[in-house]
């Protein structure tokens, strides 16, 4: 059988699926729309200012209306966040203080949050370079969370637990909203003091609720991922408790300005633009995570998430067993990108990853992962993460030429 039957009947297969996902795009429109409603969204709050940022309307409003989407206290959405990796460190520094206690529950977190922490590097003036102290509950032989574990896990000083959403460069299911809901309840009831914050990269309108609906604290994200829409150019988010985010936001200006600054460059039009868009762009990506597990599994190929169940995030994992396939499949990608489709992915090293990454992302916002994009570390098992997507018709055109290069097991 081809590649393009092959996609044609995984197509055929996942049309329930597919429908499925329309209703839950539906669902969280409303929810976009009812804020935007509730909070007089207008032409008028697309206009910055500049300089300092002061008395920025639409950045005031814009906070408002992400904090009602997100089922938060408050929020600040910010350009001035270079990343999600950015919008986490302001969050962690802003909330943990030397003596303090840092607890991850899902296992080693994301490479890029190793060096925030202290496992990697020194002398940057990472977490623990302060004094604040480090801990992980290891997941459980099958890549879940070690419940047991976590039952008596959190001590008098842990002042916060890392709950890293997406499964990241990890080969286990990323979080479902009741698997959160759940982590949360075991925390308070040991200690109703500790901060339960989510790396909530990849996960935004996943499902129809969000992790600070659930009994969240704080969570943070970036906005080229799933709630900039595939619009906006740059920023990242934070959102939760009023006086944590107040915290976080300390971190990013200073002590004194928090929230309160901070110019918008023009950016306002796009960033209202991008969240009314994030529900629909992001059920595309979803459709396009299934096509690429349903096909690469019929290939032989292990995937992560399993081909028809219910998913946590926009990633697609693929273990494809070699470099050269690895190579072969971001190279297929990056061929059938609008951006860029003439350039050759080749492996090298990125800031804050520990092996060399080859990523294949011919994408309209530079390092977007809601358009479709691909990457992995060149190390074993060699595994691809495709993502994104913001229509799945353009994942499976991709597909069939990434069906090509990499051929069965």
């Amino acid at each position: 059988m081809n590649s393009l039957e092959q996609l044609r009947q995984a197509e055929q297969a996942l049309l329930e699926i597919f429908s499925g996902i329309d209703a839950q795009v539906k669902h969280n429109l409303q929810r976009v729309l009812d804020a935007f409603r509730h909070h007089r969204v207008g032409a008028h709050h697309f206009a910055g200012v500049s300089g300092y940022g002061h008395d920025d309307l639409g950045r005031e409003t814009l906070d408002k209306v992400f904090a009602e989407v997100m089922g938060a206290e408050a929020a600040v959405v910010r350009v001035q966040f270079v990343s999600g990796t950015h919008a986490i460190a302001c969050a962690l520094y802003g909330v943990l203080r030397p003596g303090d206690e840092m607890l991850a529950v899902v296992g080693s977190p994301y490479d890029t949050l190793e060096e925030v922490i202290g496992l990697r590097g020194q002398g940057q003036g990472s977490l623990i370079d302060f004094g604040i102290k480090y801990r992980q509950l290891e997941l459980t032989a099958a890549g879940k969370v070690d419940w047991q574990g976590l039952s008596t896990a959190i001590n008098e000083n842990t002042r916060l637990v890392l709950i890293q959403r997406s499964c990241g460069y990890s080969w286990r299911s990323s979080l479902s909203i009741a698997e959160i809901e759940k982590i949360v309840h075991l925390v308070k009831q040991q200690n109703p003091n500790t901060v339960c914050f989510v790396d909530n990269c990849y996960g935004e309108f996943i499902e129809t609720q969000e992790p600070t609906h659930v009994g969240v604290d704080l969570m943070a994200g970036s906005l080229i991922k799933n709630p900039g829409g595939t619009l906006v150019t740059a920023g990242g988010y934070v959102a939760g408790r009023a006086d944590l985010v107040e915290a976080a936001a300390c971190r990013l200006t200073a002590p004194g300005i928090g929230s309160a600054g901070g110019a918008t460059f023009d950016q306002n039009r796009l960033l209202f633009q991008g969240l009314f868009l994030a529900p629909q762009m992001v059920g595309e990506a979803v459709k396009g995570t299934y096509l690429t597990g349903y096909v690469f599994d019929k290939l032989g190929y292990p995937v992560n998430p399993a081909p028809l169940a219910p998913r946590g995030d926009v990633i697609q994992a693929i273990k494809l067993g070699s470099a050269k396939k690895l190579i072969a499949f971001c190279k297929a990608i990056q061929q059938y990108s609008p951006i860029g489709s003439y350039l050759d992915p080749v492996p090298d090293e990125m800031p804050g990853y520990e092996s060399q990454v080859v990523m294949a992302g011919g994408t309209f916002i530079e390092g977007s992962t809601l358009e479709l994009s691909a990457d992995g570390p060149l190390r074993e098992p060699y595994i691809v993460y495709c993502q994104g997507g913001t229509h799945w018709t353009h994942v499976s055109i991709a597909l069939q030429a990434a069906i090509e290069a990499v051929g069965e097991t």
